[in-house]
């Protein structure tokens, strides 16, 4: 399963609970390397594209320059 497929999948259990509100840590772009701007990439394009009934998704960054992308990409 890829990340974009994890973020859909997220958000459908979430609106099979009625969650309003969901958080996606940036995992594995610390330790494992993973491309931070990839990685935050494919996350605003599959929360921006993907339907759902969560009105608040947060996008937690564990560093500045992580945060700094997803500022970029939703502006």
């Amino acid at each position: 399963m890829n990340a974009a497929n994890c973020y859909r999948r997220s958000l459908e259990l979430a609106d099979v609970v009625a969650a309003s509100s969901i958080a996606f840590p940036a995992i594995s772009t610390g330790a494992y390397g993973y491309p931070p701007a990839e990685a935050a990439r494919i996350a605003v394009d599959t929360l921006r594209s993907t339907p759902s009934n969560v009105r608040l998704a947060r996008l937690v960054a564990f560093y500045r320059a992580t945060f700094t992308i997803y500022e970029r990409l939703l502006a």
